[in-house]
């Protein structure tokens, strides 16, 4: 059974339940029992150390009460689960002499809820999720993947804007370029399901030789999300990907915090993220920055955000949309900044759809070094492949697209930007143009002129503008003709 199919028996089974009130309870009721299946697999594998000892008090590890399929069922179960179960799980979190790993999984319930009314249909998911996957086998752990793009699919349909899964080609693309090296600290501070993470972790885990280098990998990866399922999603996702204390990745609103109030210890050489766009915080986040750069649009603040965190020569990639680029206003006091603290060495213009079925808006990726004032600028500008009109569901953009950016981009430093050349896809434009044009960074590609326009929409209202015009023009002229007569007429 796929992924997918799975993903929908677990919740046409749900929708039976009278507790369970449309997709996003559906989705947040899943993640719960899916996550404590994960951590009981993961669990067998840590106790092949013997010295391992689970954080969760026995009668509540998933073997122990999920795990028969002839267990616990009817009112029994939903009893056992919401007043037992759960206490337990979220005590976790504030409970004496618990290890970090409980601090861990009593964080991600803390939000946590039992929407489920029917013991006898919980048991039923609960034999799917058991019978179905083992994530203690490597086909099943990359399935994983498929299972919270699956739920993020579905949680942009439950109506919650601004959940965008990064198409695995992007992060992949920007990891390789930003190219976090062992030792570093590494963060996505909008870090969602952890897509940039995991990346990030299978890029360092080519550097790592030894058990001292696996253990600063452990220690160098971290992560802040605001809303509770997606960062129940990504501590899962850490765990999956070797990561067997995720604390670094907290549940937080990263904008919530005052500017001034991080210390020097609270930077970082490495941040990746896409940032939400398109999205308004709350009333009073915008008092936790300076007074020139205070707005309640999110990814704007994030950018902020980002240069205060990142330490200097530390290295940022960013997925921000076309407004940014050519924004006024506050938009551009905080391109300002941006130039003038960090090298803005490269922006990648992502070609249309890229993001789709999210969103269409217009994406670009932002690569800056903080600690030198922005020189140039180079832009590359991506184009769909031959024969691709646009990206969609079944055809994303893929990895090997970025290929030929990759071999134009040469070495990420001052010797191996100076190498590179403009060609029909790459041009440079230097600080002093941005800044006559008042810091608007849209800058369109020099090379390429207007093609003509094929879109019979377009071309049909083209066509029938071009006829009212001419109807227009020649009852102007009727009527000059007719003038010219009569005044001839009377003349003779």
């Amino acid at each position: 059974m796929s992924i997918t199919t799975l993903v929908k028996v677990i919740q046409d089974i749900m929708r039976k339940d009278v507790g369970v009130d449309g997709d996003a309870q559906r989705i947040s009721q899943m993640v719960w029992l899916i996550f404590l299946k994960i951590f009981d697999d993961k669990e067998s594998e840590w106790e092949l150390d013997t010295s391992y000892k689970s954080p969760i008090p026995r009668q509540y590890r998933w073997r122990n009460w999920a795990k028969n399929d002839e267990g616990l069922t009817g009112e029994d179960l939903i009893q056992f689960v919401n007043n037992d179960l759960f206490p337990a799980l979220k005590g976790l979190a504030t409970k004496a002499n618990v290890t970090k790993l409980g601090r861990v999984v009593g964080s991600i319930f803390e939000d946590g809820y039992n929407y489920m009314k029917s013991g006898n249909l919980l048991r039923e998911v609960i034999n799917r999720i058991e019978n179905d996957i083992d994530f203690n086998k490597s086909e099943d752990r990359h399935l994983f993947n498929d299972i919270y793009e699956k739920i993020l699919k579905d949680l942009q349909s439950a109506g919650n804007a601004g959940e965008y899964y990064t198409p695995r080609a992007v992060t992949q693309f920007m990891v390789d370029m930003v190219n976090p090296q062992l030792g570093e600290k590494l963060l996505d501070p909008a870090c969602g399901t952890g897509g940039f993470l995991t990346c990030a972790i299978e890029h360092l885990r080519n550097q790592a030789k030894n058990v001292h280098d696996r253990k600063m990998l452990q220690d160098s990866i971290f992560g802040i999300e605001k809303k509770p399922l997606p960062h129940m999603l990504c501590v899962t996702n850490m765990i999956l990907h070797g990561i067997e204390v995720p604390s670094n990745i907290r549940h937080d609103n990263t904008l919530a915090k005052p500017l001034r109030d991080y210390s020097p210890s609270e930077r970082y050489e490495c941040i990746i993220t896409n940032p939400p766009f398109g999205g308004m915080e709350e009333d009073g986040i915008e008092r936790n920055f300076p007074q020139g750069f205070q707005t309640r649009e999110t990814a704007d603040l994030f950018l902020v955000l980002i240069m205060k965190l990142l330490k200097p020569e530390g290295r940022a990639g960013v997925v921000l949309p076309d407004g940014t680029l050519f924004g006024e206003g506050i938009k551009t006091r905080i391109k300002e900044e941006l130039l003038e603290t960090c090298n803005l060495h490269t922006i990648a213009r992502l070609p249309n759809g890229v993001f789709n079925p999210y969103t269409g808006i217009r994406t670009n990726l932002l690569f800056f070094t903080k600690g030198e004032p922005t020189r140039d600028i180079w832009y590359y500008e991506m184009k769909h492949p031959e024969g691709v009109k646009n990206y969609n569901k079944t055809r994303p953009i893929h990895i090997d697209e970025f290929n030929i950016v990759k071999e134009w981009w040469c070495k990420d430093s001052k010797a191996g930007r100076a190498r590179r050349k403009e060609t029909e896809a790459a041009w440079k434009v230097s600080y002093e143009t941005i800044k006559a044009n008042n810091f608007n960074l849209d800058i369109k590609n020099p090379h390429v002129t207007e093609g003509v326009n094929h879109d019979p929409d377009k071309l049909l209202k083209g066509y029938n503008k071009q006829l009212e015009d001419i109807s227009t023009l020649r009852d102007e002229l009727k009527a000059i003709l007719s003038e010219a007569l009569n005044n001839g007429g009377g003349k003779d």
